[in-house]
């Protein structure tokens, strides 16, 4: 029987972070909009401390991960944790890690107070839709993610 733990990312872990990133973002067809660097994750994640990132070992072995900051609720009047990503390996799936994962995620919410767990989906990912549904997710209705980046953004800065 496989021994699964969890633990959280160091600072020799930015390699492996940036190799989850790119798998997650091939599987997302997306790979090519990945700029991150082990250095830009280095000093975003450790020197500035803006993400943590908590690793599901299995044997030892890092299979997955998860990547998430705080975020705050006007409304809640406290914060919440933003889930960015969440992957695990393909050959890993469906063993129960995504779901551990999000467990570990929402014992880590609970004991800061944060007041809610929150990320977004790809509207053609049916195979997480349905993962995060059958966790009790609800999918925010009446809501559109805007995005400003890149030269809009160097532009609205200035």
């Amino acid at each position: 029987m496989a021994e699964v733990t969890y633990r959280f990312a160091q600072e020799d872990d930015c390699a492996l972070i940036l190799r989850f990133i790119r798998e997650l973002a091939d599987y997302e067809k997306m790979l090519d909009q990945v700029i991150a660097t082990e250095d830009l994750l280095h000093e975003w994640v450790f020197e500035k401390g803006k993400a943590e990132v908590l690793f599901v070992c299995e044997n030892g072995r890092e299979v997955g991960f998860a990547l998430f900051f705080h975020n705050f609720s006007t409304f809640l009047g406290r914060a919440g944790i933003y889930l960015e990503d969440l992957y695990v390996m393909p050959e890993y799936r469906g063993r129960g890690y995504g779901k551990g994962l999000l467990q570990q995620l929402a014992r880590i919410a609970v004991e800061r107070g944060c007041g809610r767990l929150e990320w977004w989906c790809l509207d053609w990912n049916k195979p997480s839709i349905d993962f995060y549904l059958s966790l009790g997710a609800e999918p925010m209705k009446d809501w559109t993610v805007y995005r400003i980046a890149g030269d809009t953004l160097t532009k609205l800065a200035q």
